[in-house]
């Protein structure tokens, strides 16, 4: 089921000067195989359900990182897109701002149309730029770290996380990690039944080597409720433990009732779903990176019933544990970025 409020029509991918061209194309072949997909589940054939275009933020081409044009499909000022990818690019961020004045209003403007905006690596130097990551979670290319963190000292830079989702504006360490984005944008904006089929043509061959994590709960932190907050990130740390919502709200000076009405009004779910969610993510993790049982697993995420816990998963994926980790089986390495 699509998630976005509105339909998916069409993903705009920026090129710039200085644009690492193999992490503009890995989006446009990824969006391109997505499209093929929505569109076969809306009965078209091969038609594409959306359509993903490189966009320039002038008439002219963008010159790559390695010197070569990167030909586009429109300017910016001709798309208003559902998503839009920031590639990386291995440059002089300064001069990018001024070669390209038009970009932040570009996306300050959609963002507020309710756009949703992926950044690759350094692309989320634009993000920041923007303002779409202040007090928000945020992460980029590893050489970059110290930079971005003087740049933008507003960002909660996450310098041990490949994934971060604050809500509409969502970023990948590097080009492997990419790749996830991707599928989780896939899964947020077509389909689960999209994103597990390009989960498994995408990262057939694919060994990551680095663990994806949990990604998806960054943009239910952006409210005002402290005590919720801190109640979130208890759970992030004691999402496997045996405890009772009812102590937590104890502890944290709320009758349970009170707790469910305020859990429910910051994040916009209720606490069980939530710390279900929690754990069939980390479930998630397990299973494709490693060779444990379905038992273990479940023990590991805090359920004792593994029969419970493989109909809970079910009910959150669409596929059992044992058809998840084979839809995502792996072989060979790369590096993550």
């Amino acid at each position: 089921m699509n998630s976005s409020a509105t339909p998916l029509r069409q993903v705009a991918i920026l090129a710039t000067d200085d644009t690492i061209t193999s992490t503009l194309a890995q989006a446009k072949d990824f969006f391109y195989m997505a499209s093929l997909n929505t569109g076969r589940q809306q009965g078209l054939g091969l038609t594409p359900g959306f359509e993903a275009r490189v966009v320039t933020p002038d008439a002219r081409p963008a010159i790559s990182f390695n010197r070569d044009p990167i030909p586009a499909q429109g300017t910016i000022d001709e798309t208003e897109p559902q998503l839009i990818i920031l590639p990386a690019f291995w440059g002089d961020f300064d001069q990018l701002q001024q070669r390209y004045p038009q970009v932040l209003p570009w996306l300050q403007q959609q963002s507020q149309r309710g756009a949703l905006i992926g950044a690759v690596a350094t692309g989320a130097f634009w993000l920041a730029a923007a303002g779409l990551l202040d007090g928000r979670e945020a992460t980029t290319y590893w050489r970059f770290h110290d930079e971005f963190a003087h740049r933008f000292p507003k960002v909660e830079l996450q310098r041990d996380k490949h994934l971060t989702d604050a809500g509409q504006a969502l970023c990948a360490a590097g080009i492997s990690s990419g790749r996830d984005l991707f599928v989780h944008l896939a899964e947020r904006l077509c389909s689960p039944e999209v994103s597990r089929t390009l989960a498994r043509d995408v990262f057939y061959e694919v060994q990551r080597s680095y663990t994806p994590g949990v990604i998806g709960f960054g943009g239910q932190k952006m409210h005002q409720d402290m005590a919720i907050l801190q109640i979130q990130q208890w759970l992030e740390q004691h999402f496997a433990e045996k405890f009772r919502f009812e102590d937590v709200a104890s502890r944290h000076g709320m009758s349970i009732r009170n707790f469910m009405r305020r859990f429910h009004q910051a994040t916009g779910d209720k606490p069980l779903h939530y710390l279900q969610r929690l754990r069939i993510e980390m479930a998630k993790t397990l299973l494709v990176t490693g060779n444990q049982s379905i038992k273990t697993i479940s023990y590991e995420i805090g359920y004792d019933d593994a029969s419970f816990f493989a109909r809970l998963f079910r009910q959150h994926t669409g596929l059992s544990p044992n058809a998840f980790r084979r839809s995502h089986q792996q072989s060979g390495r790369e590096p993550a970025a």
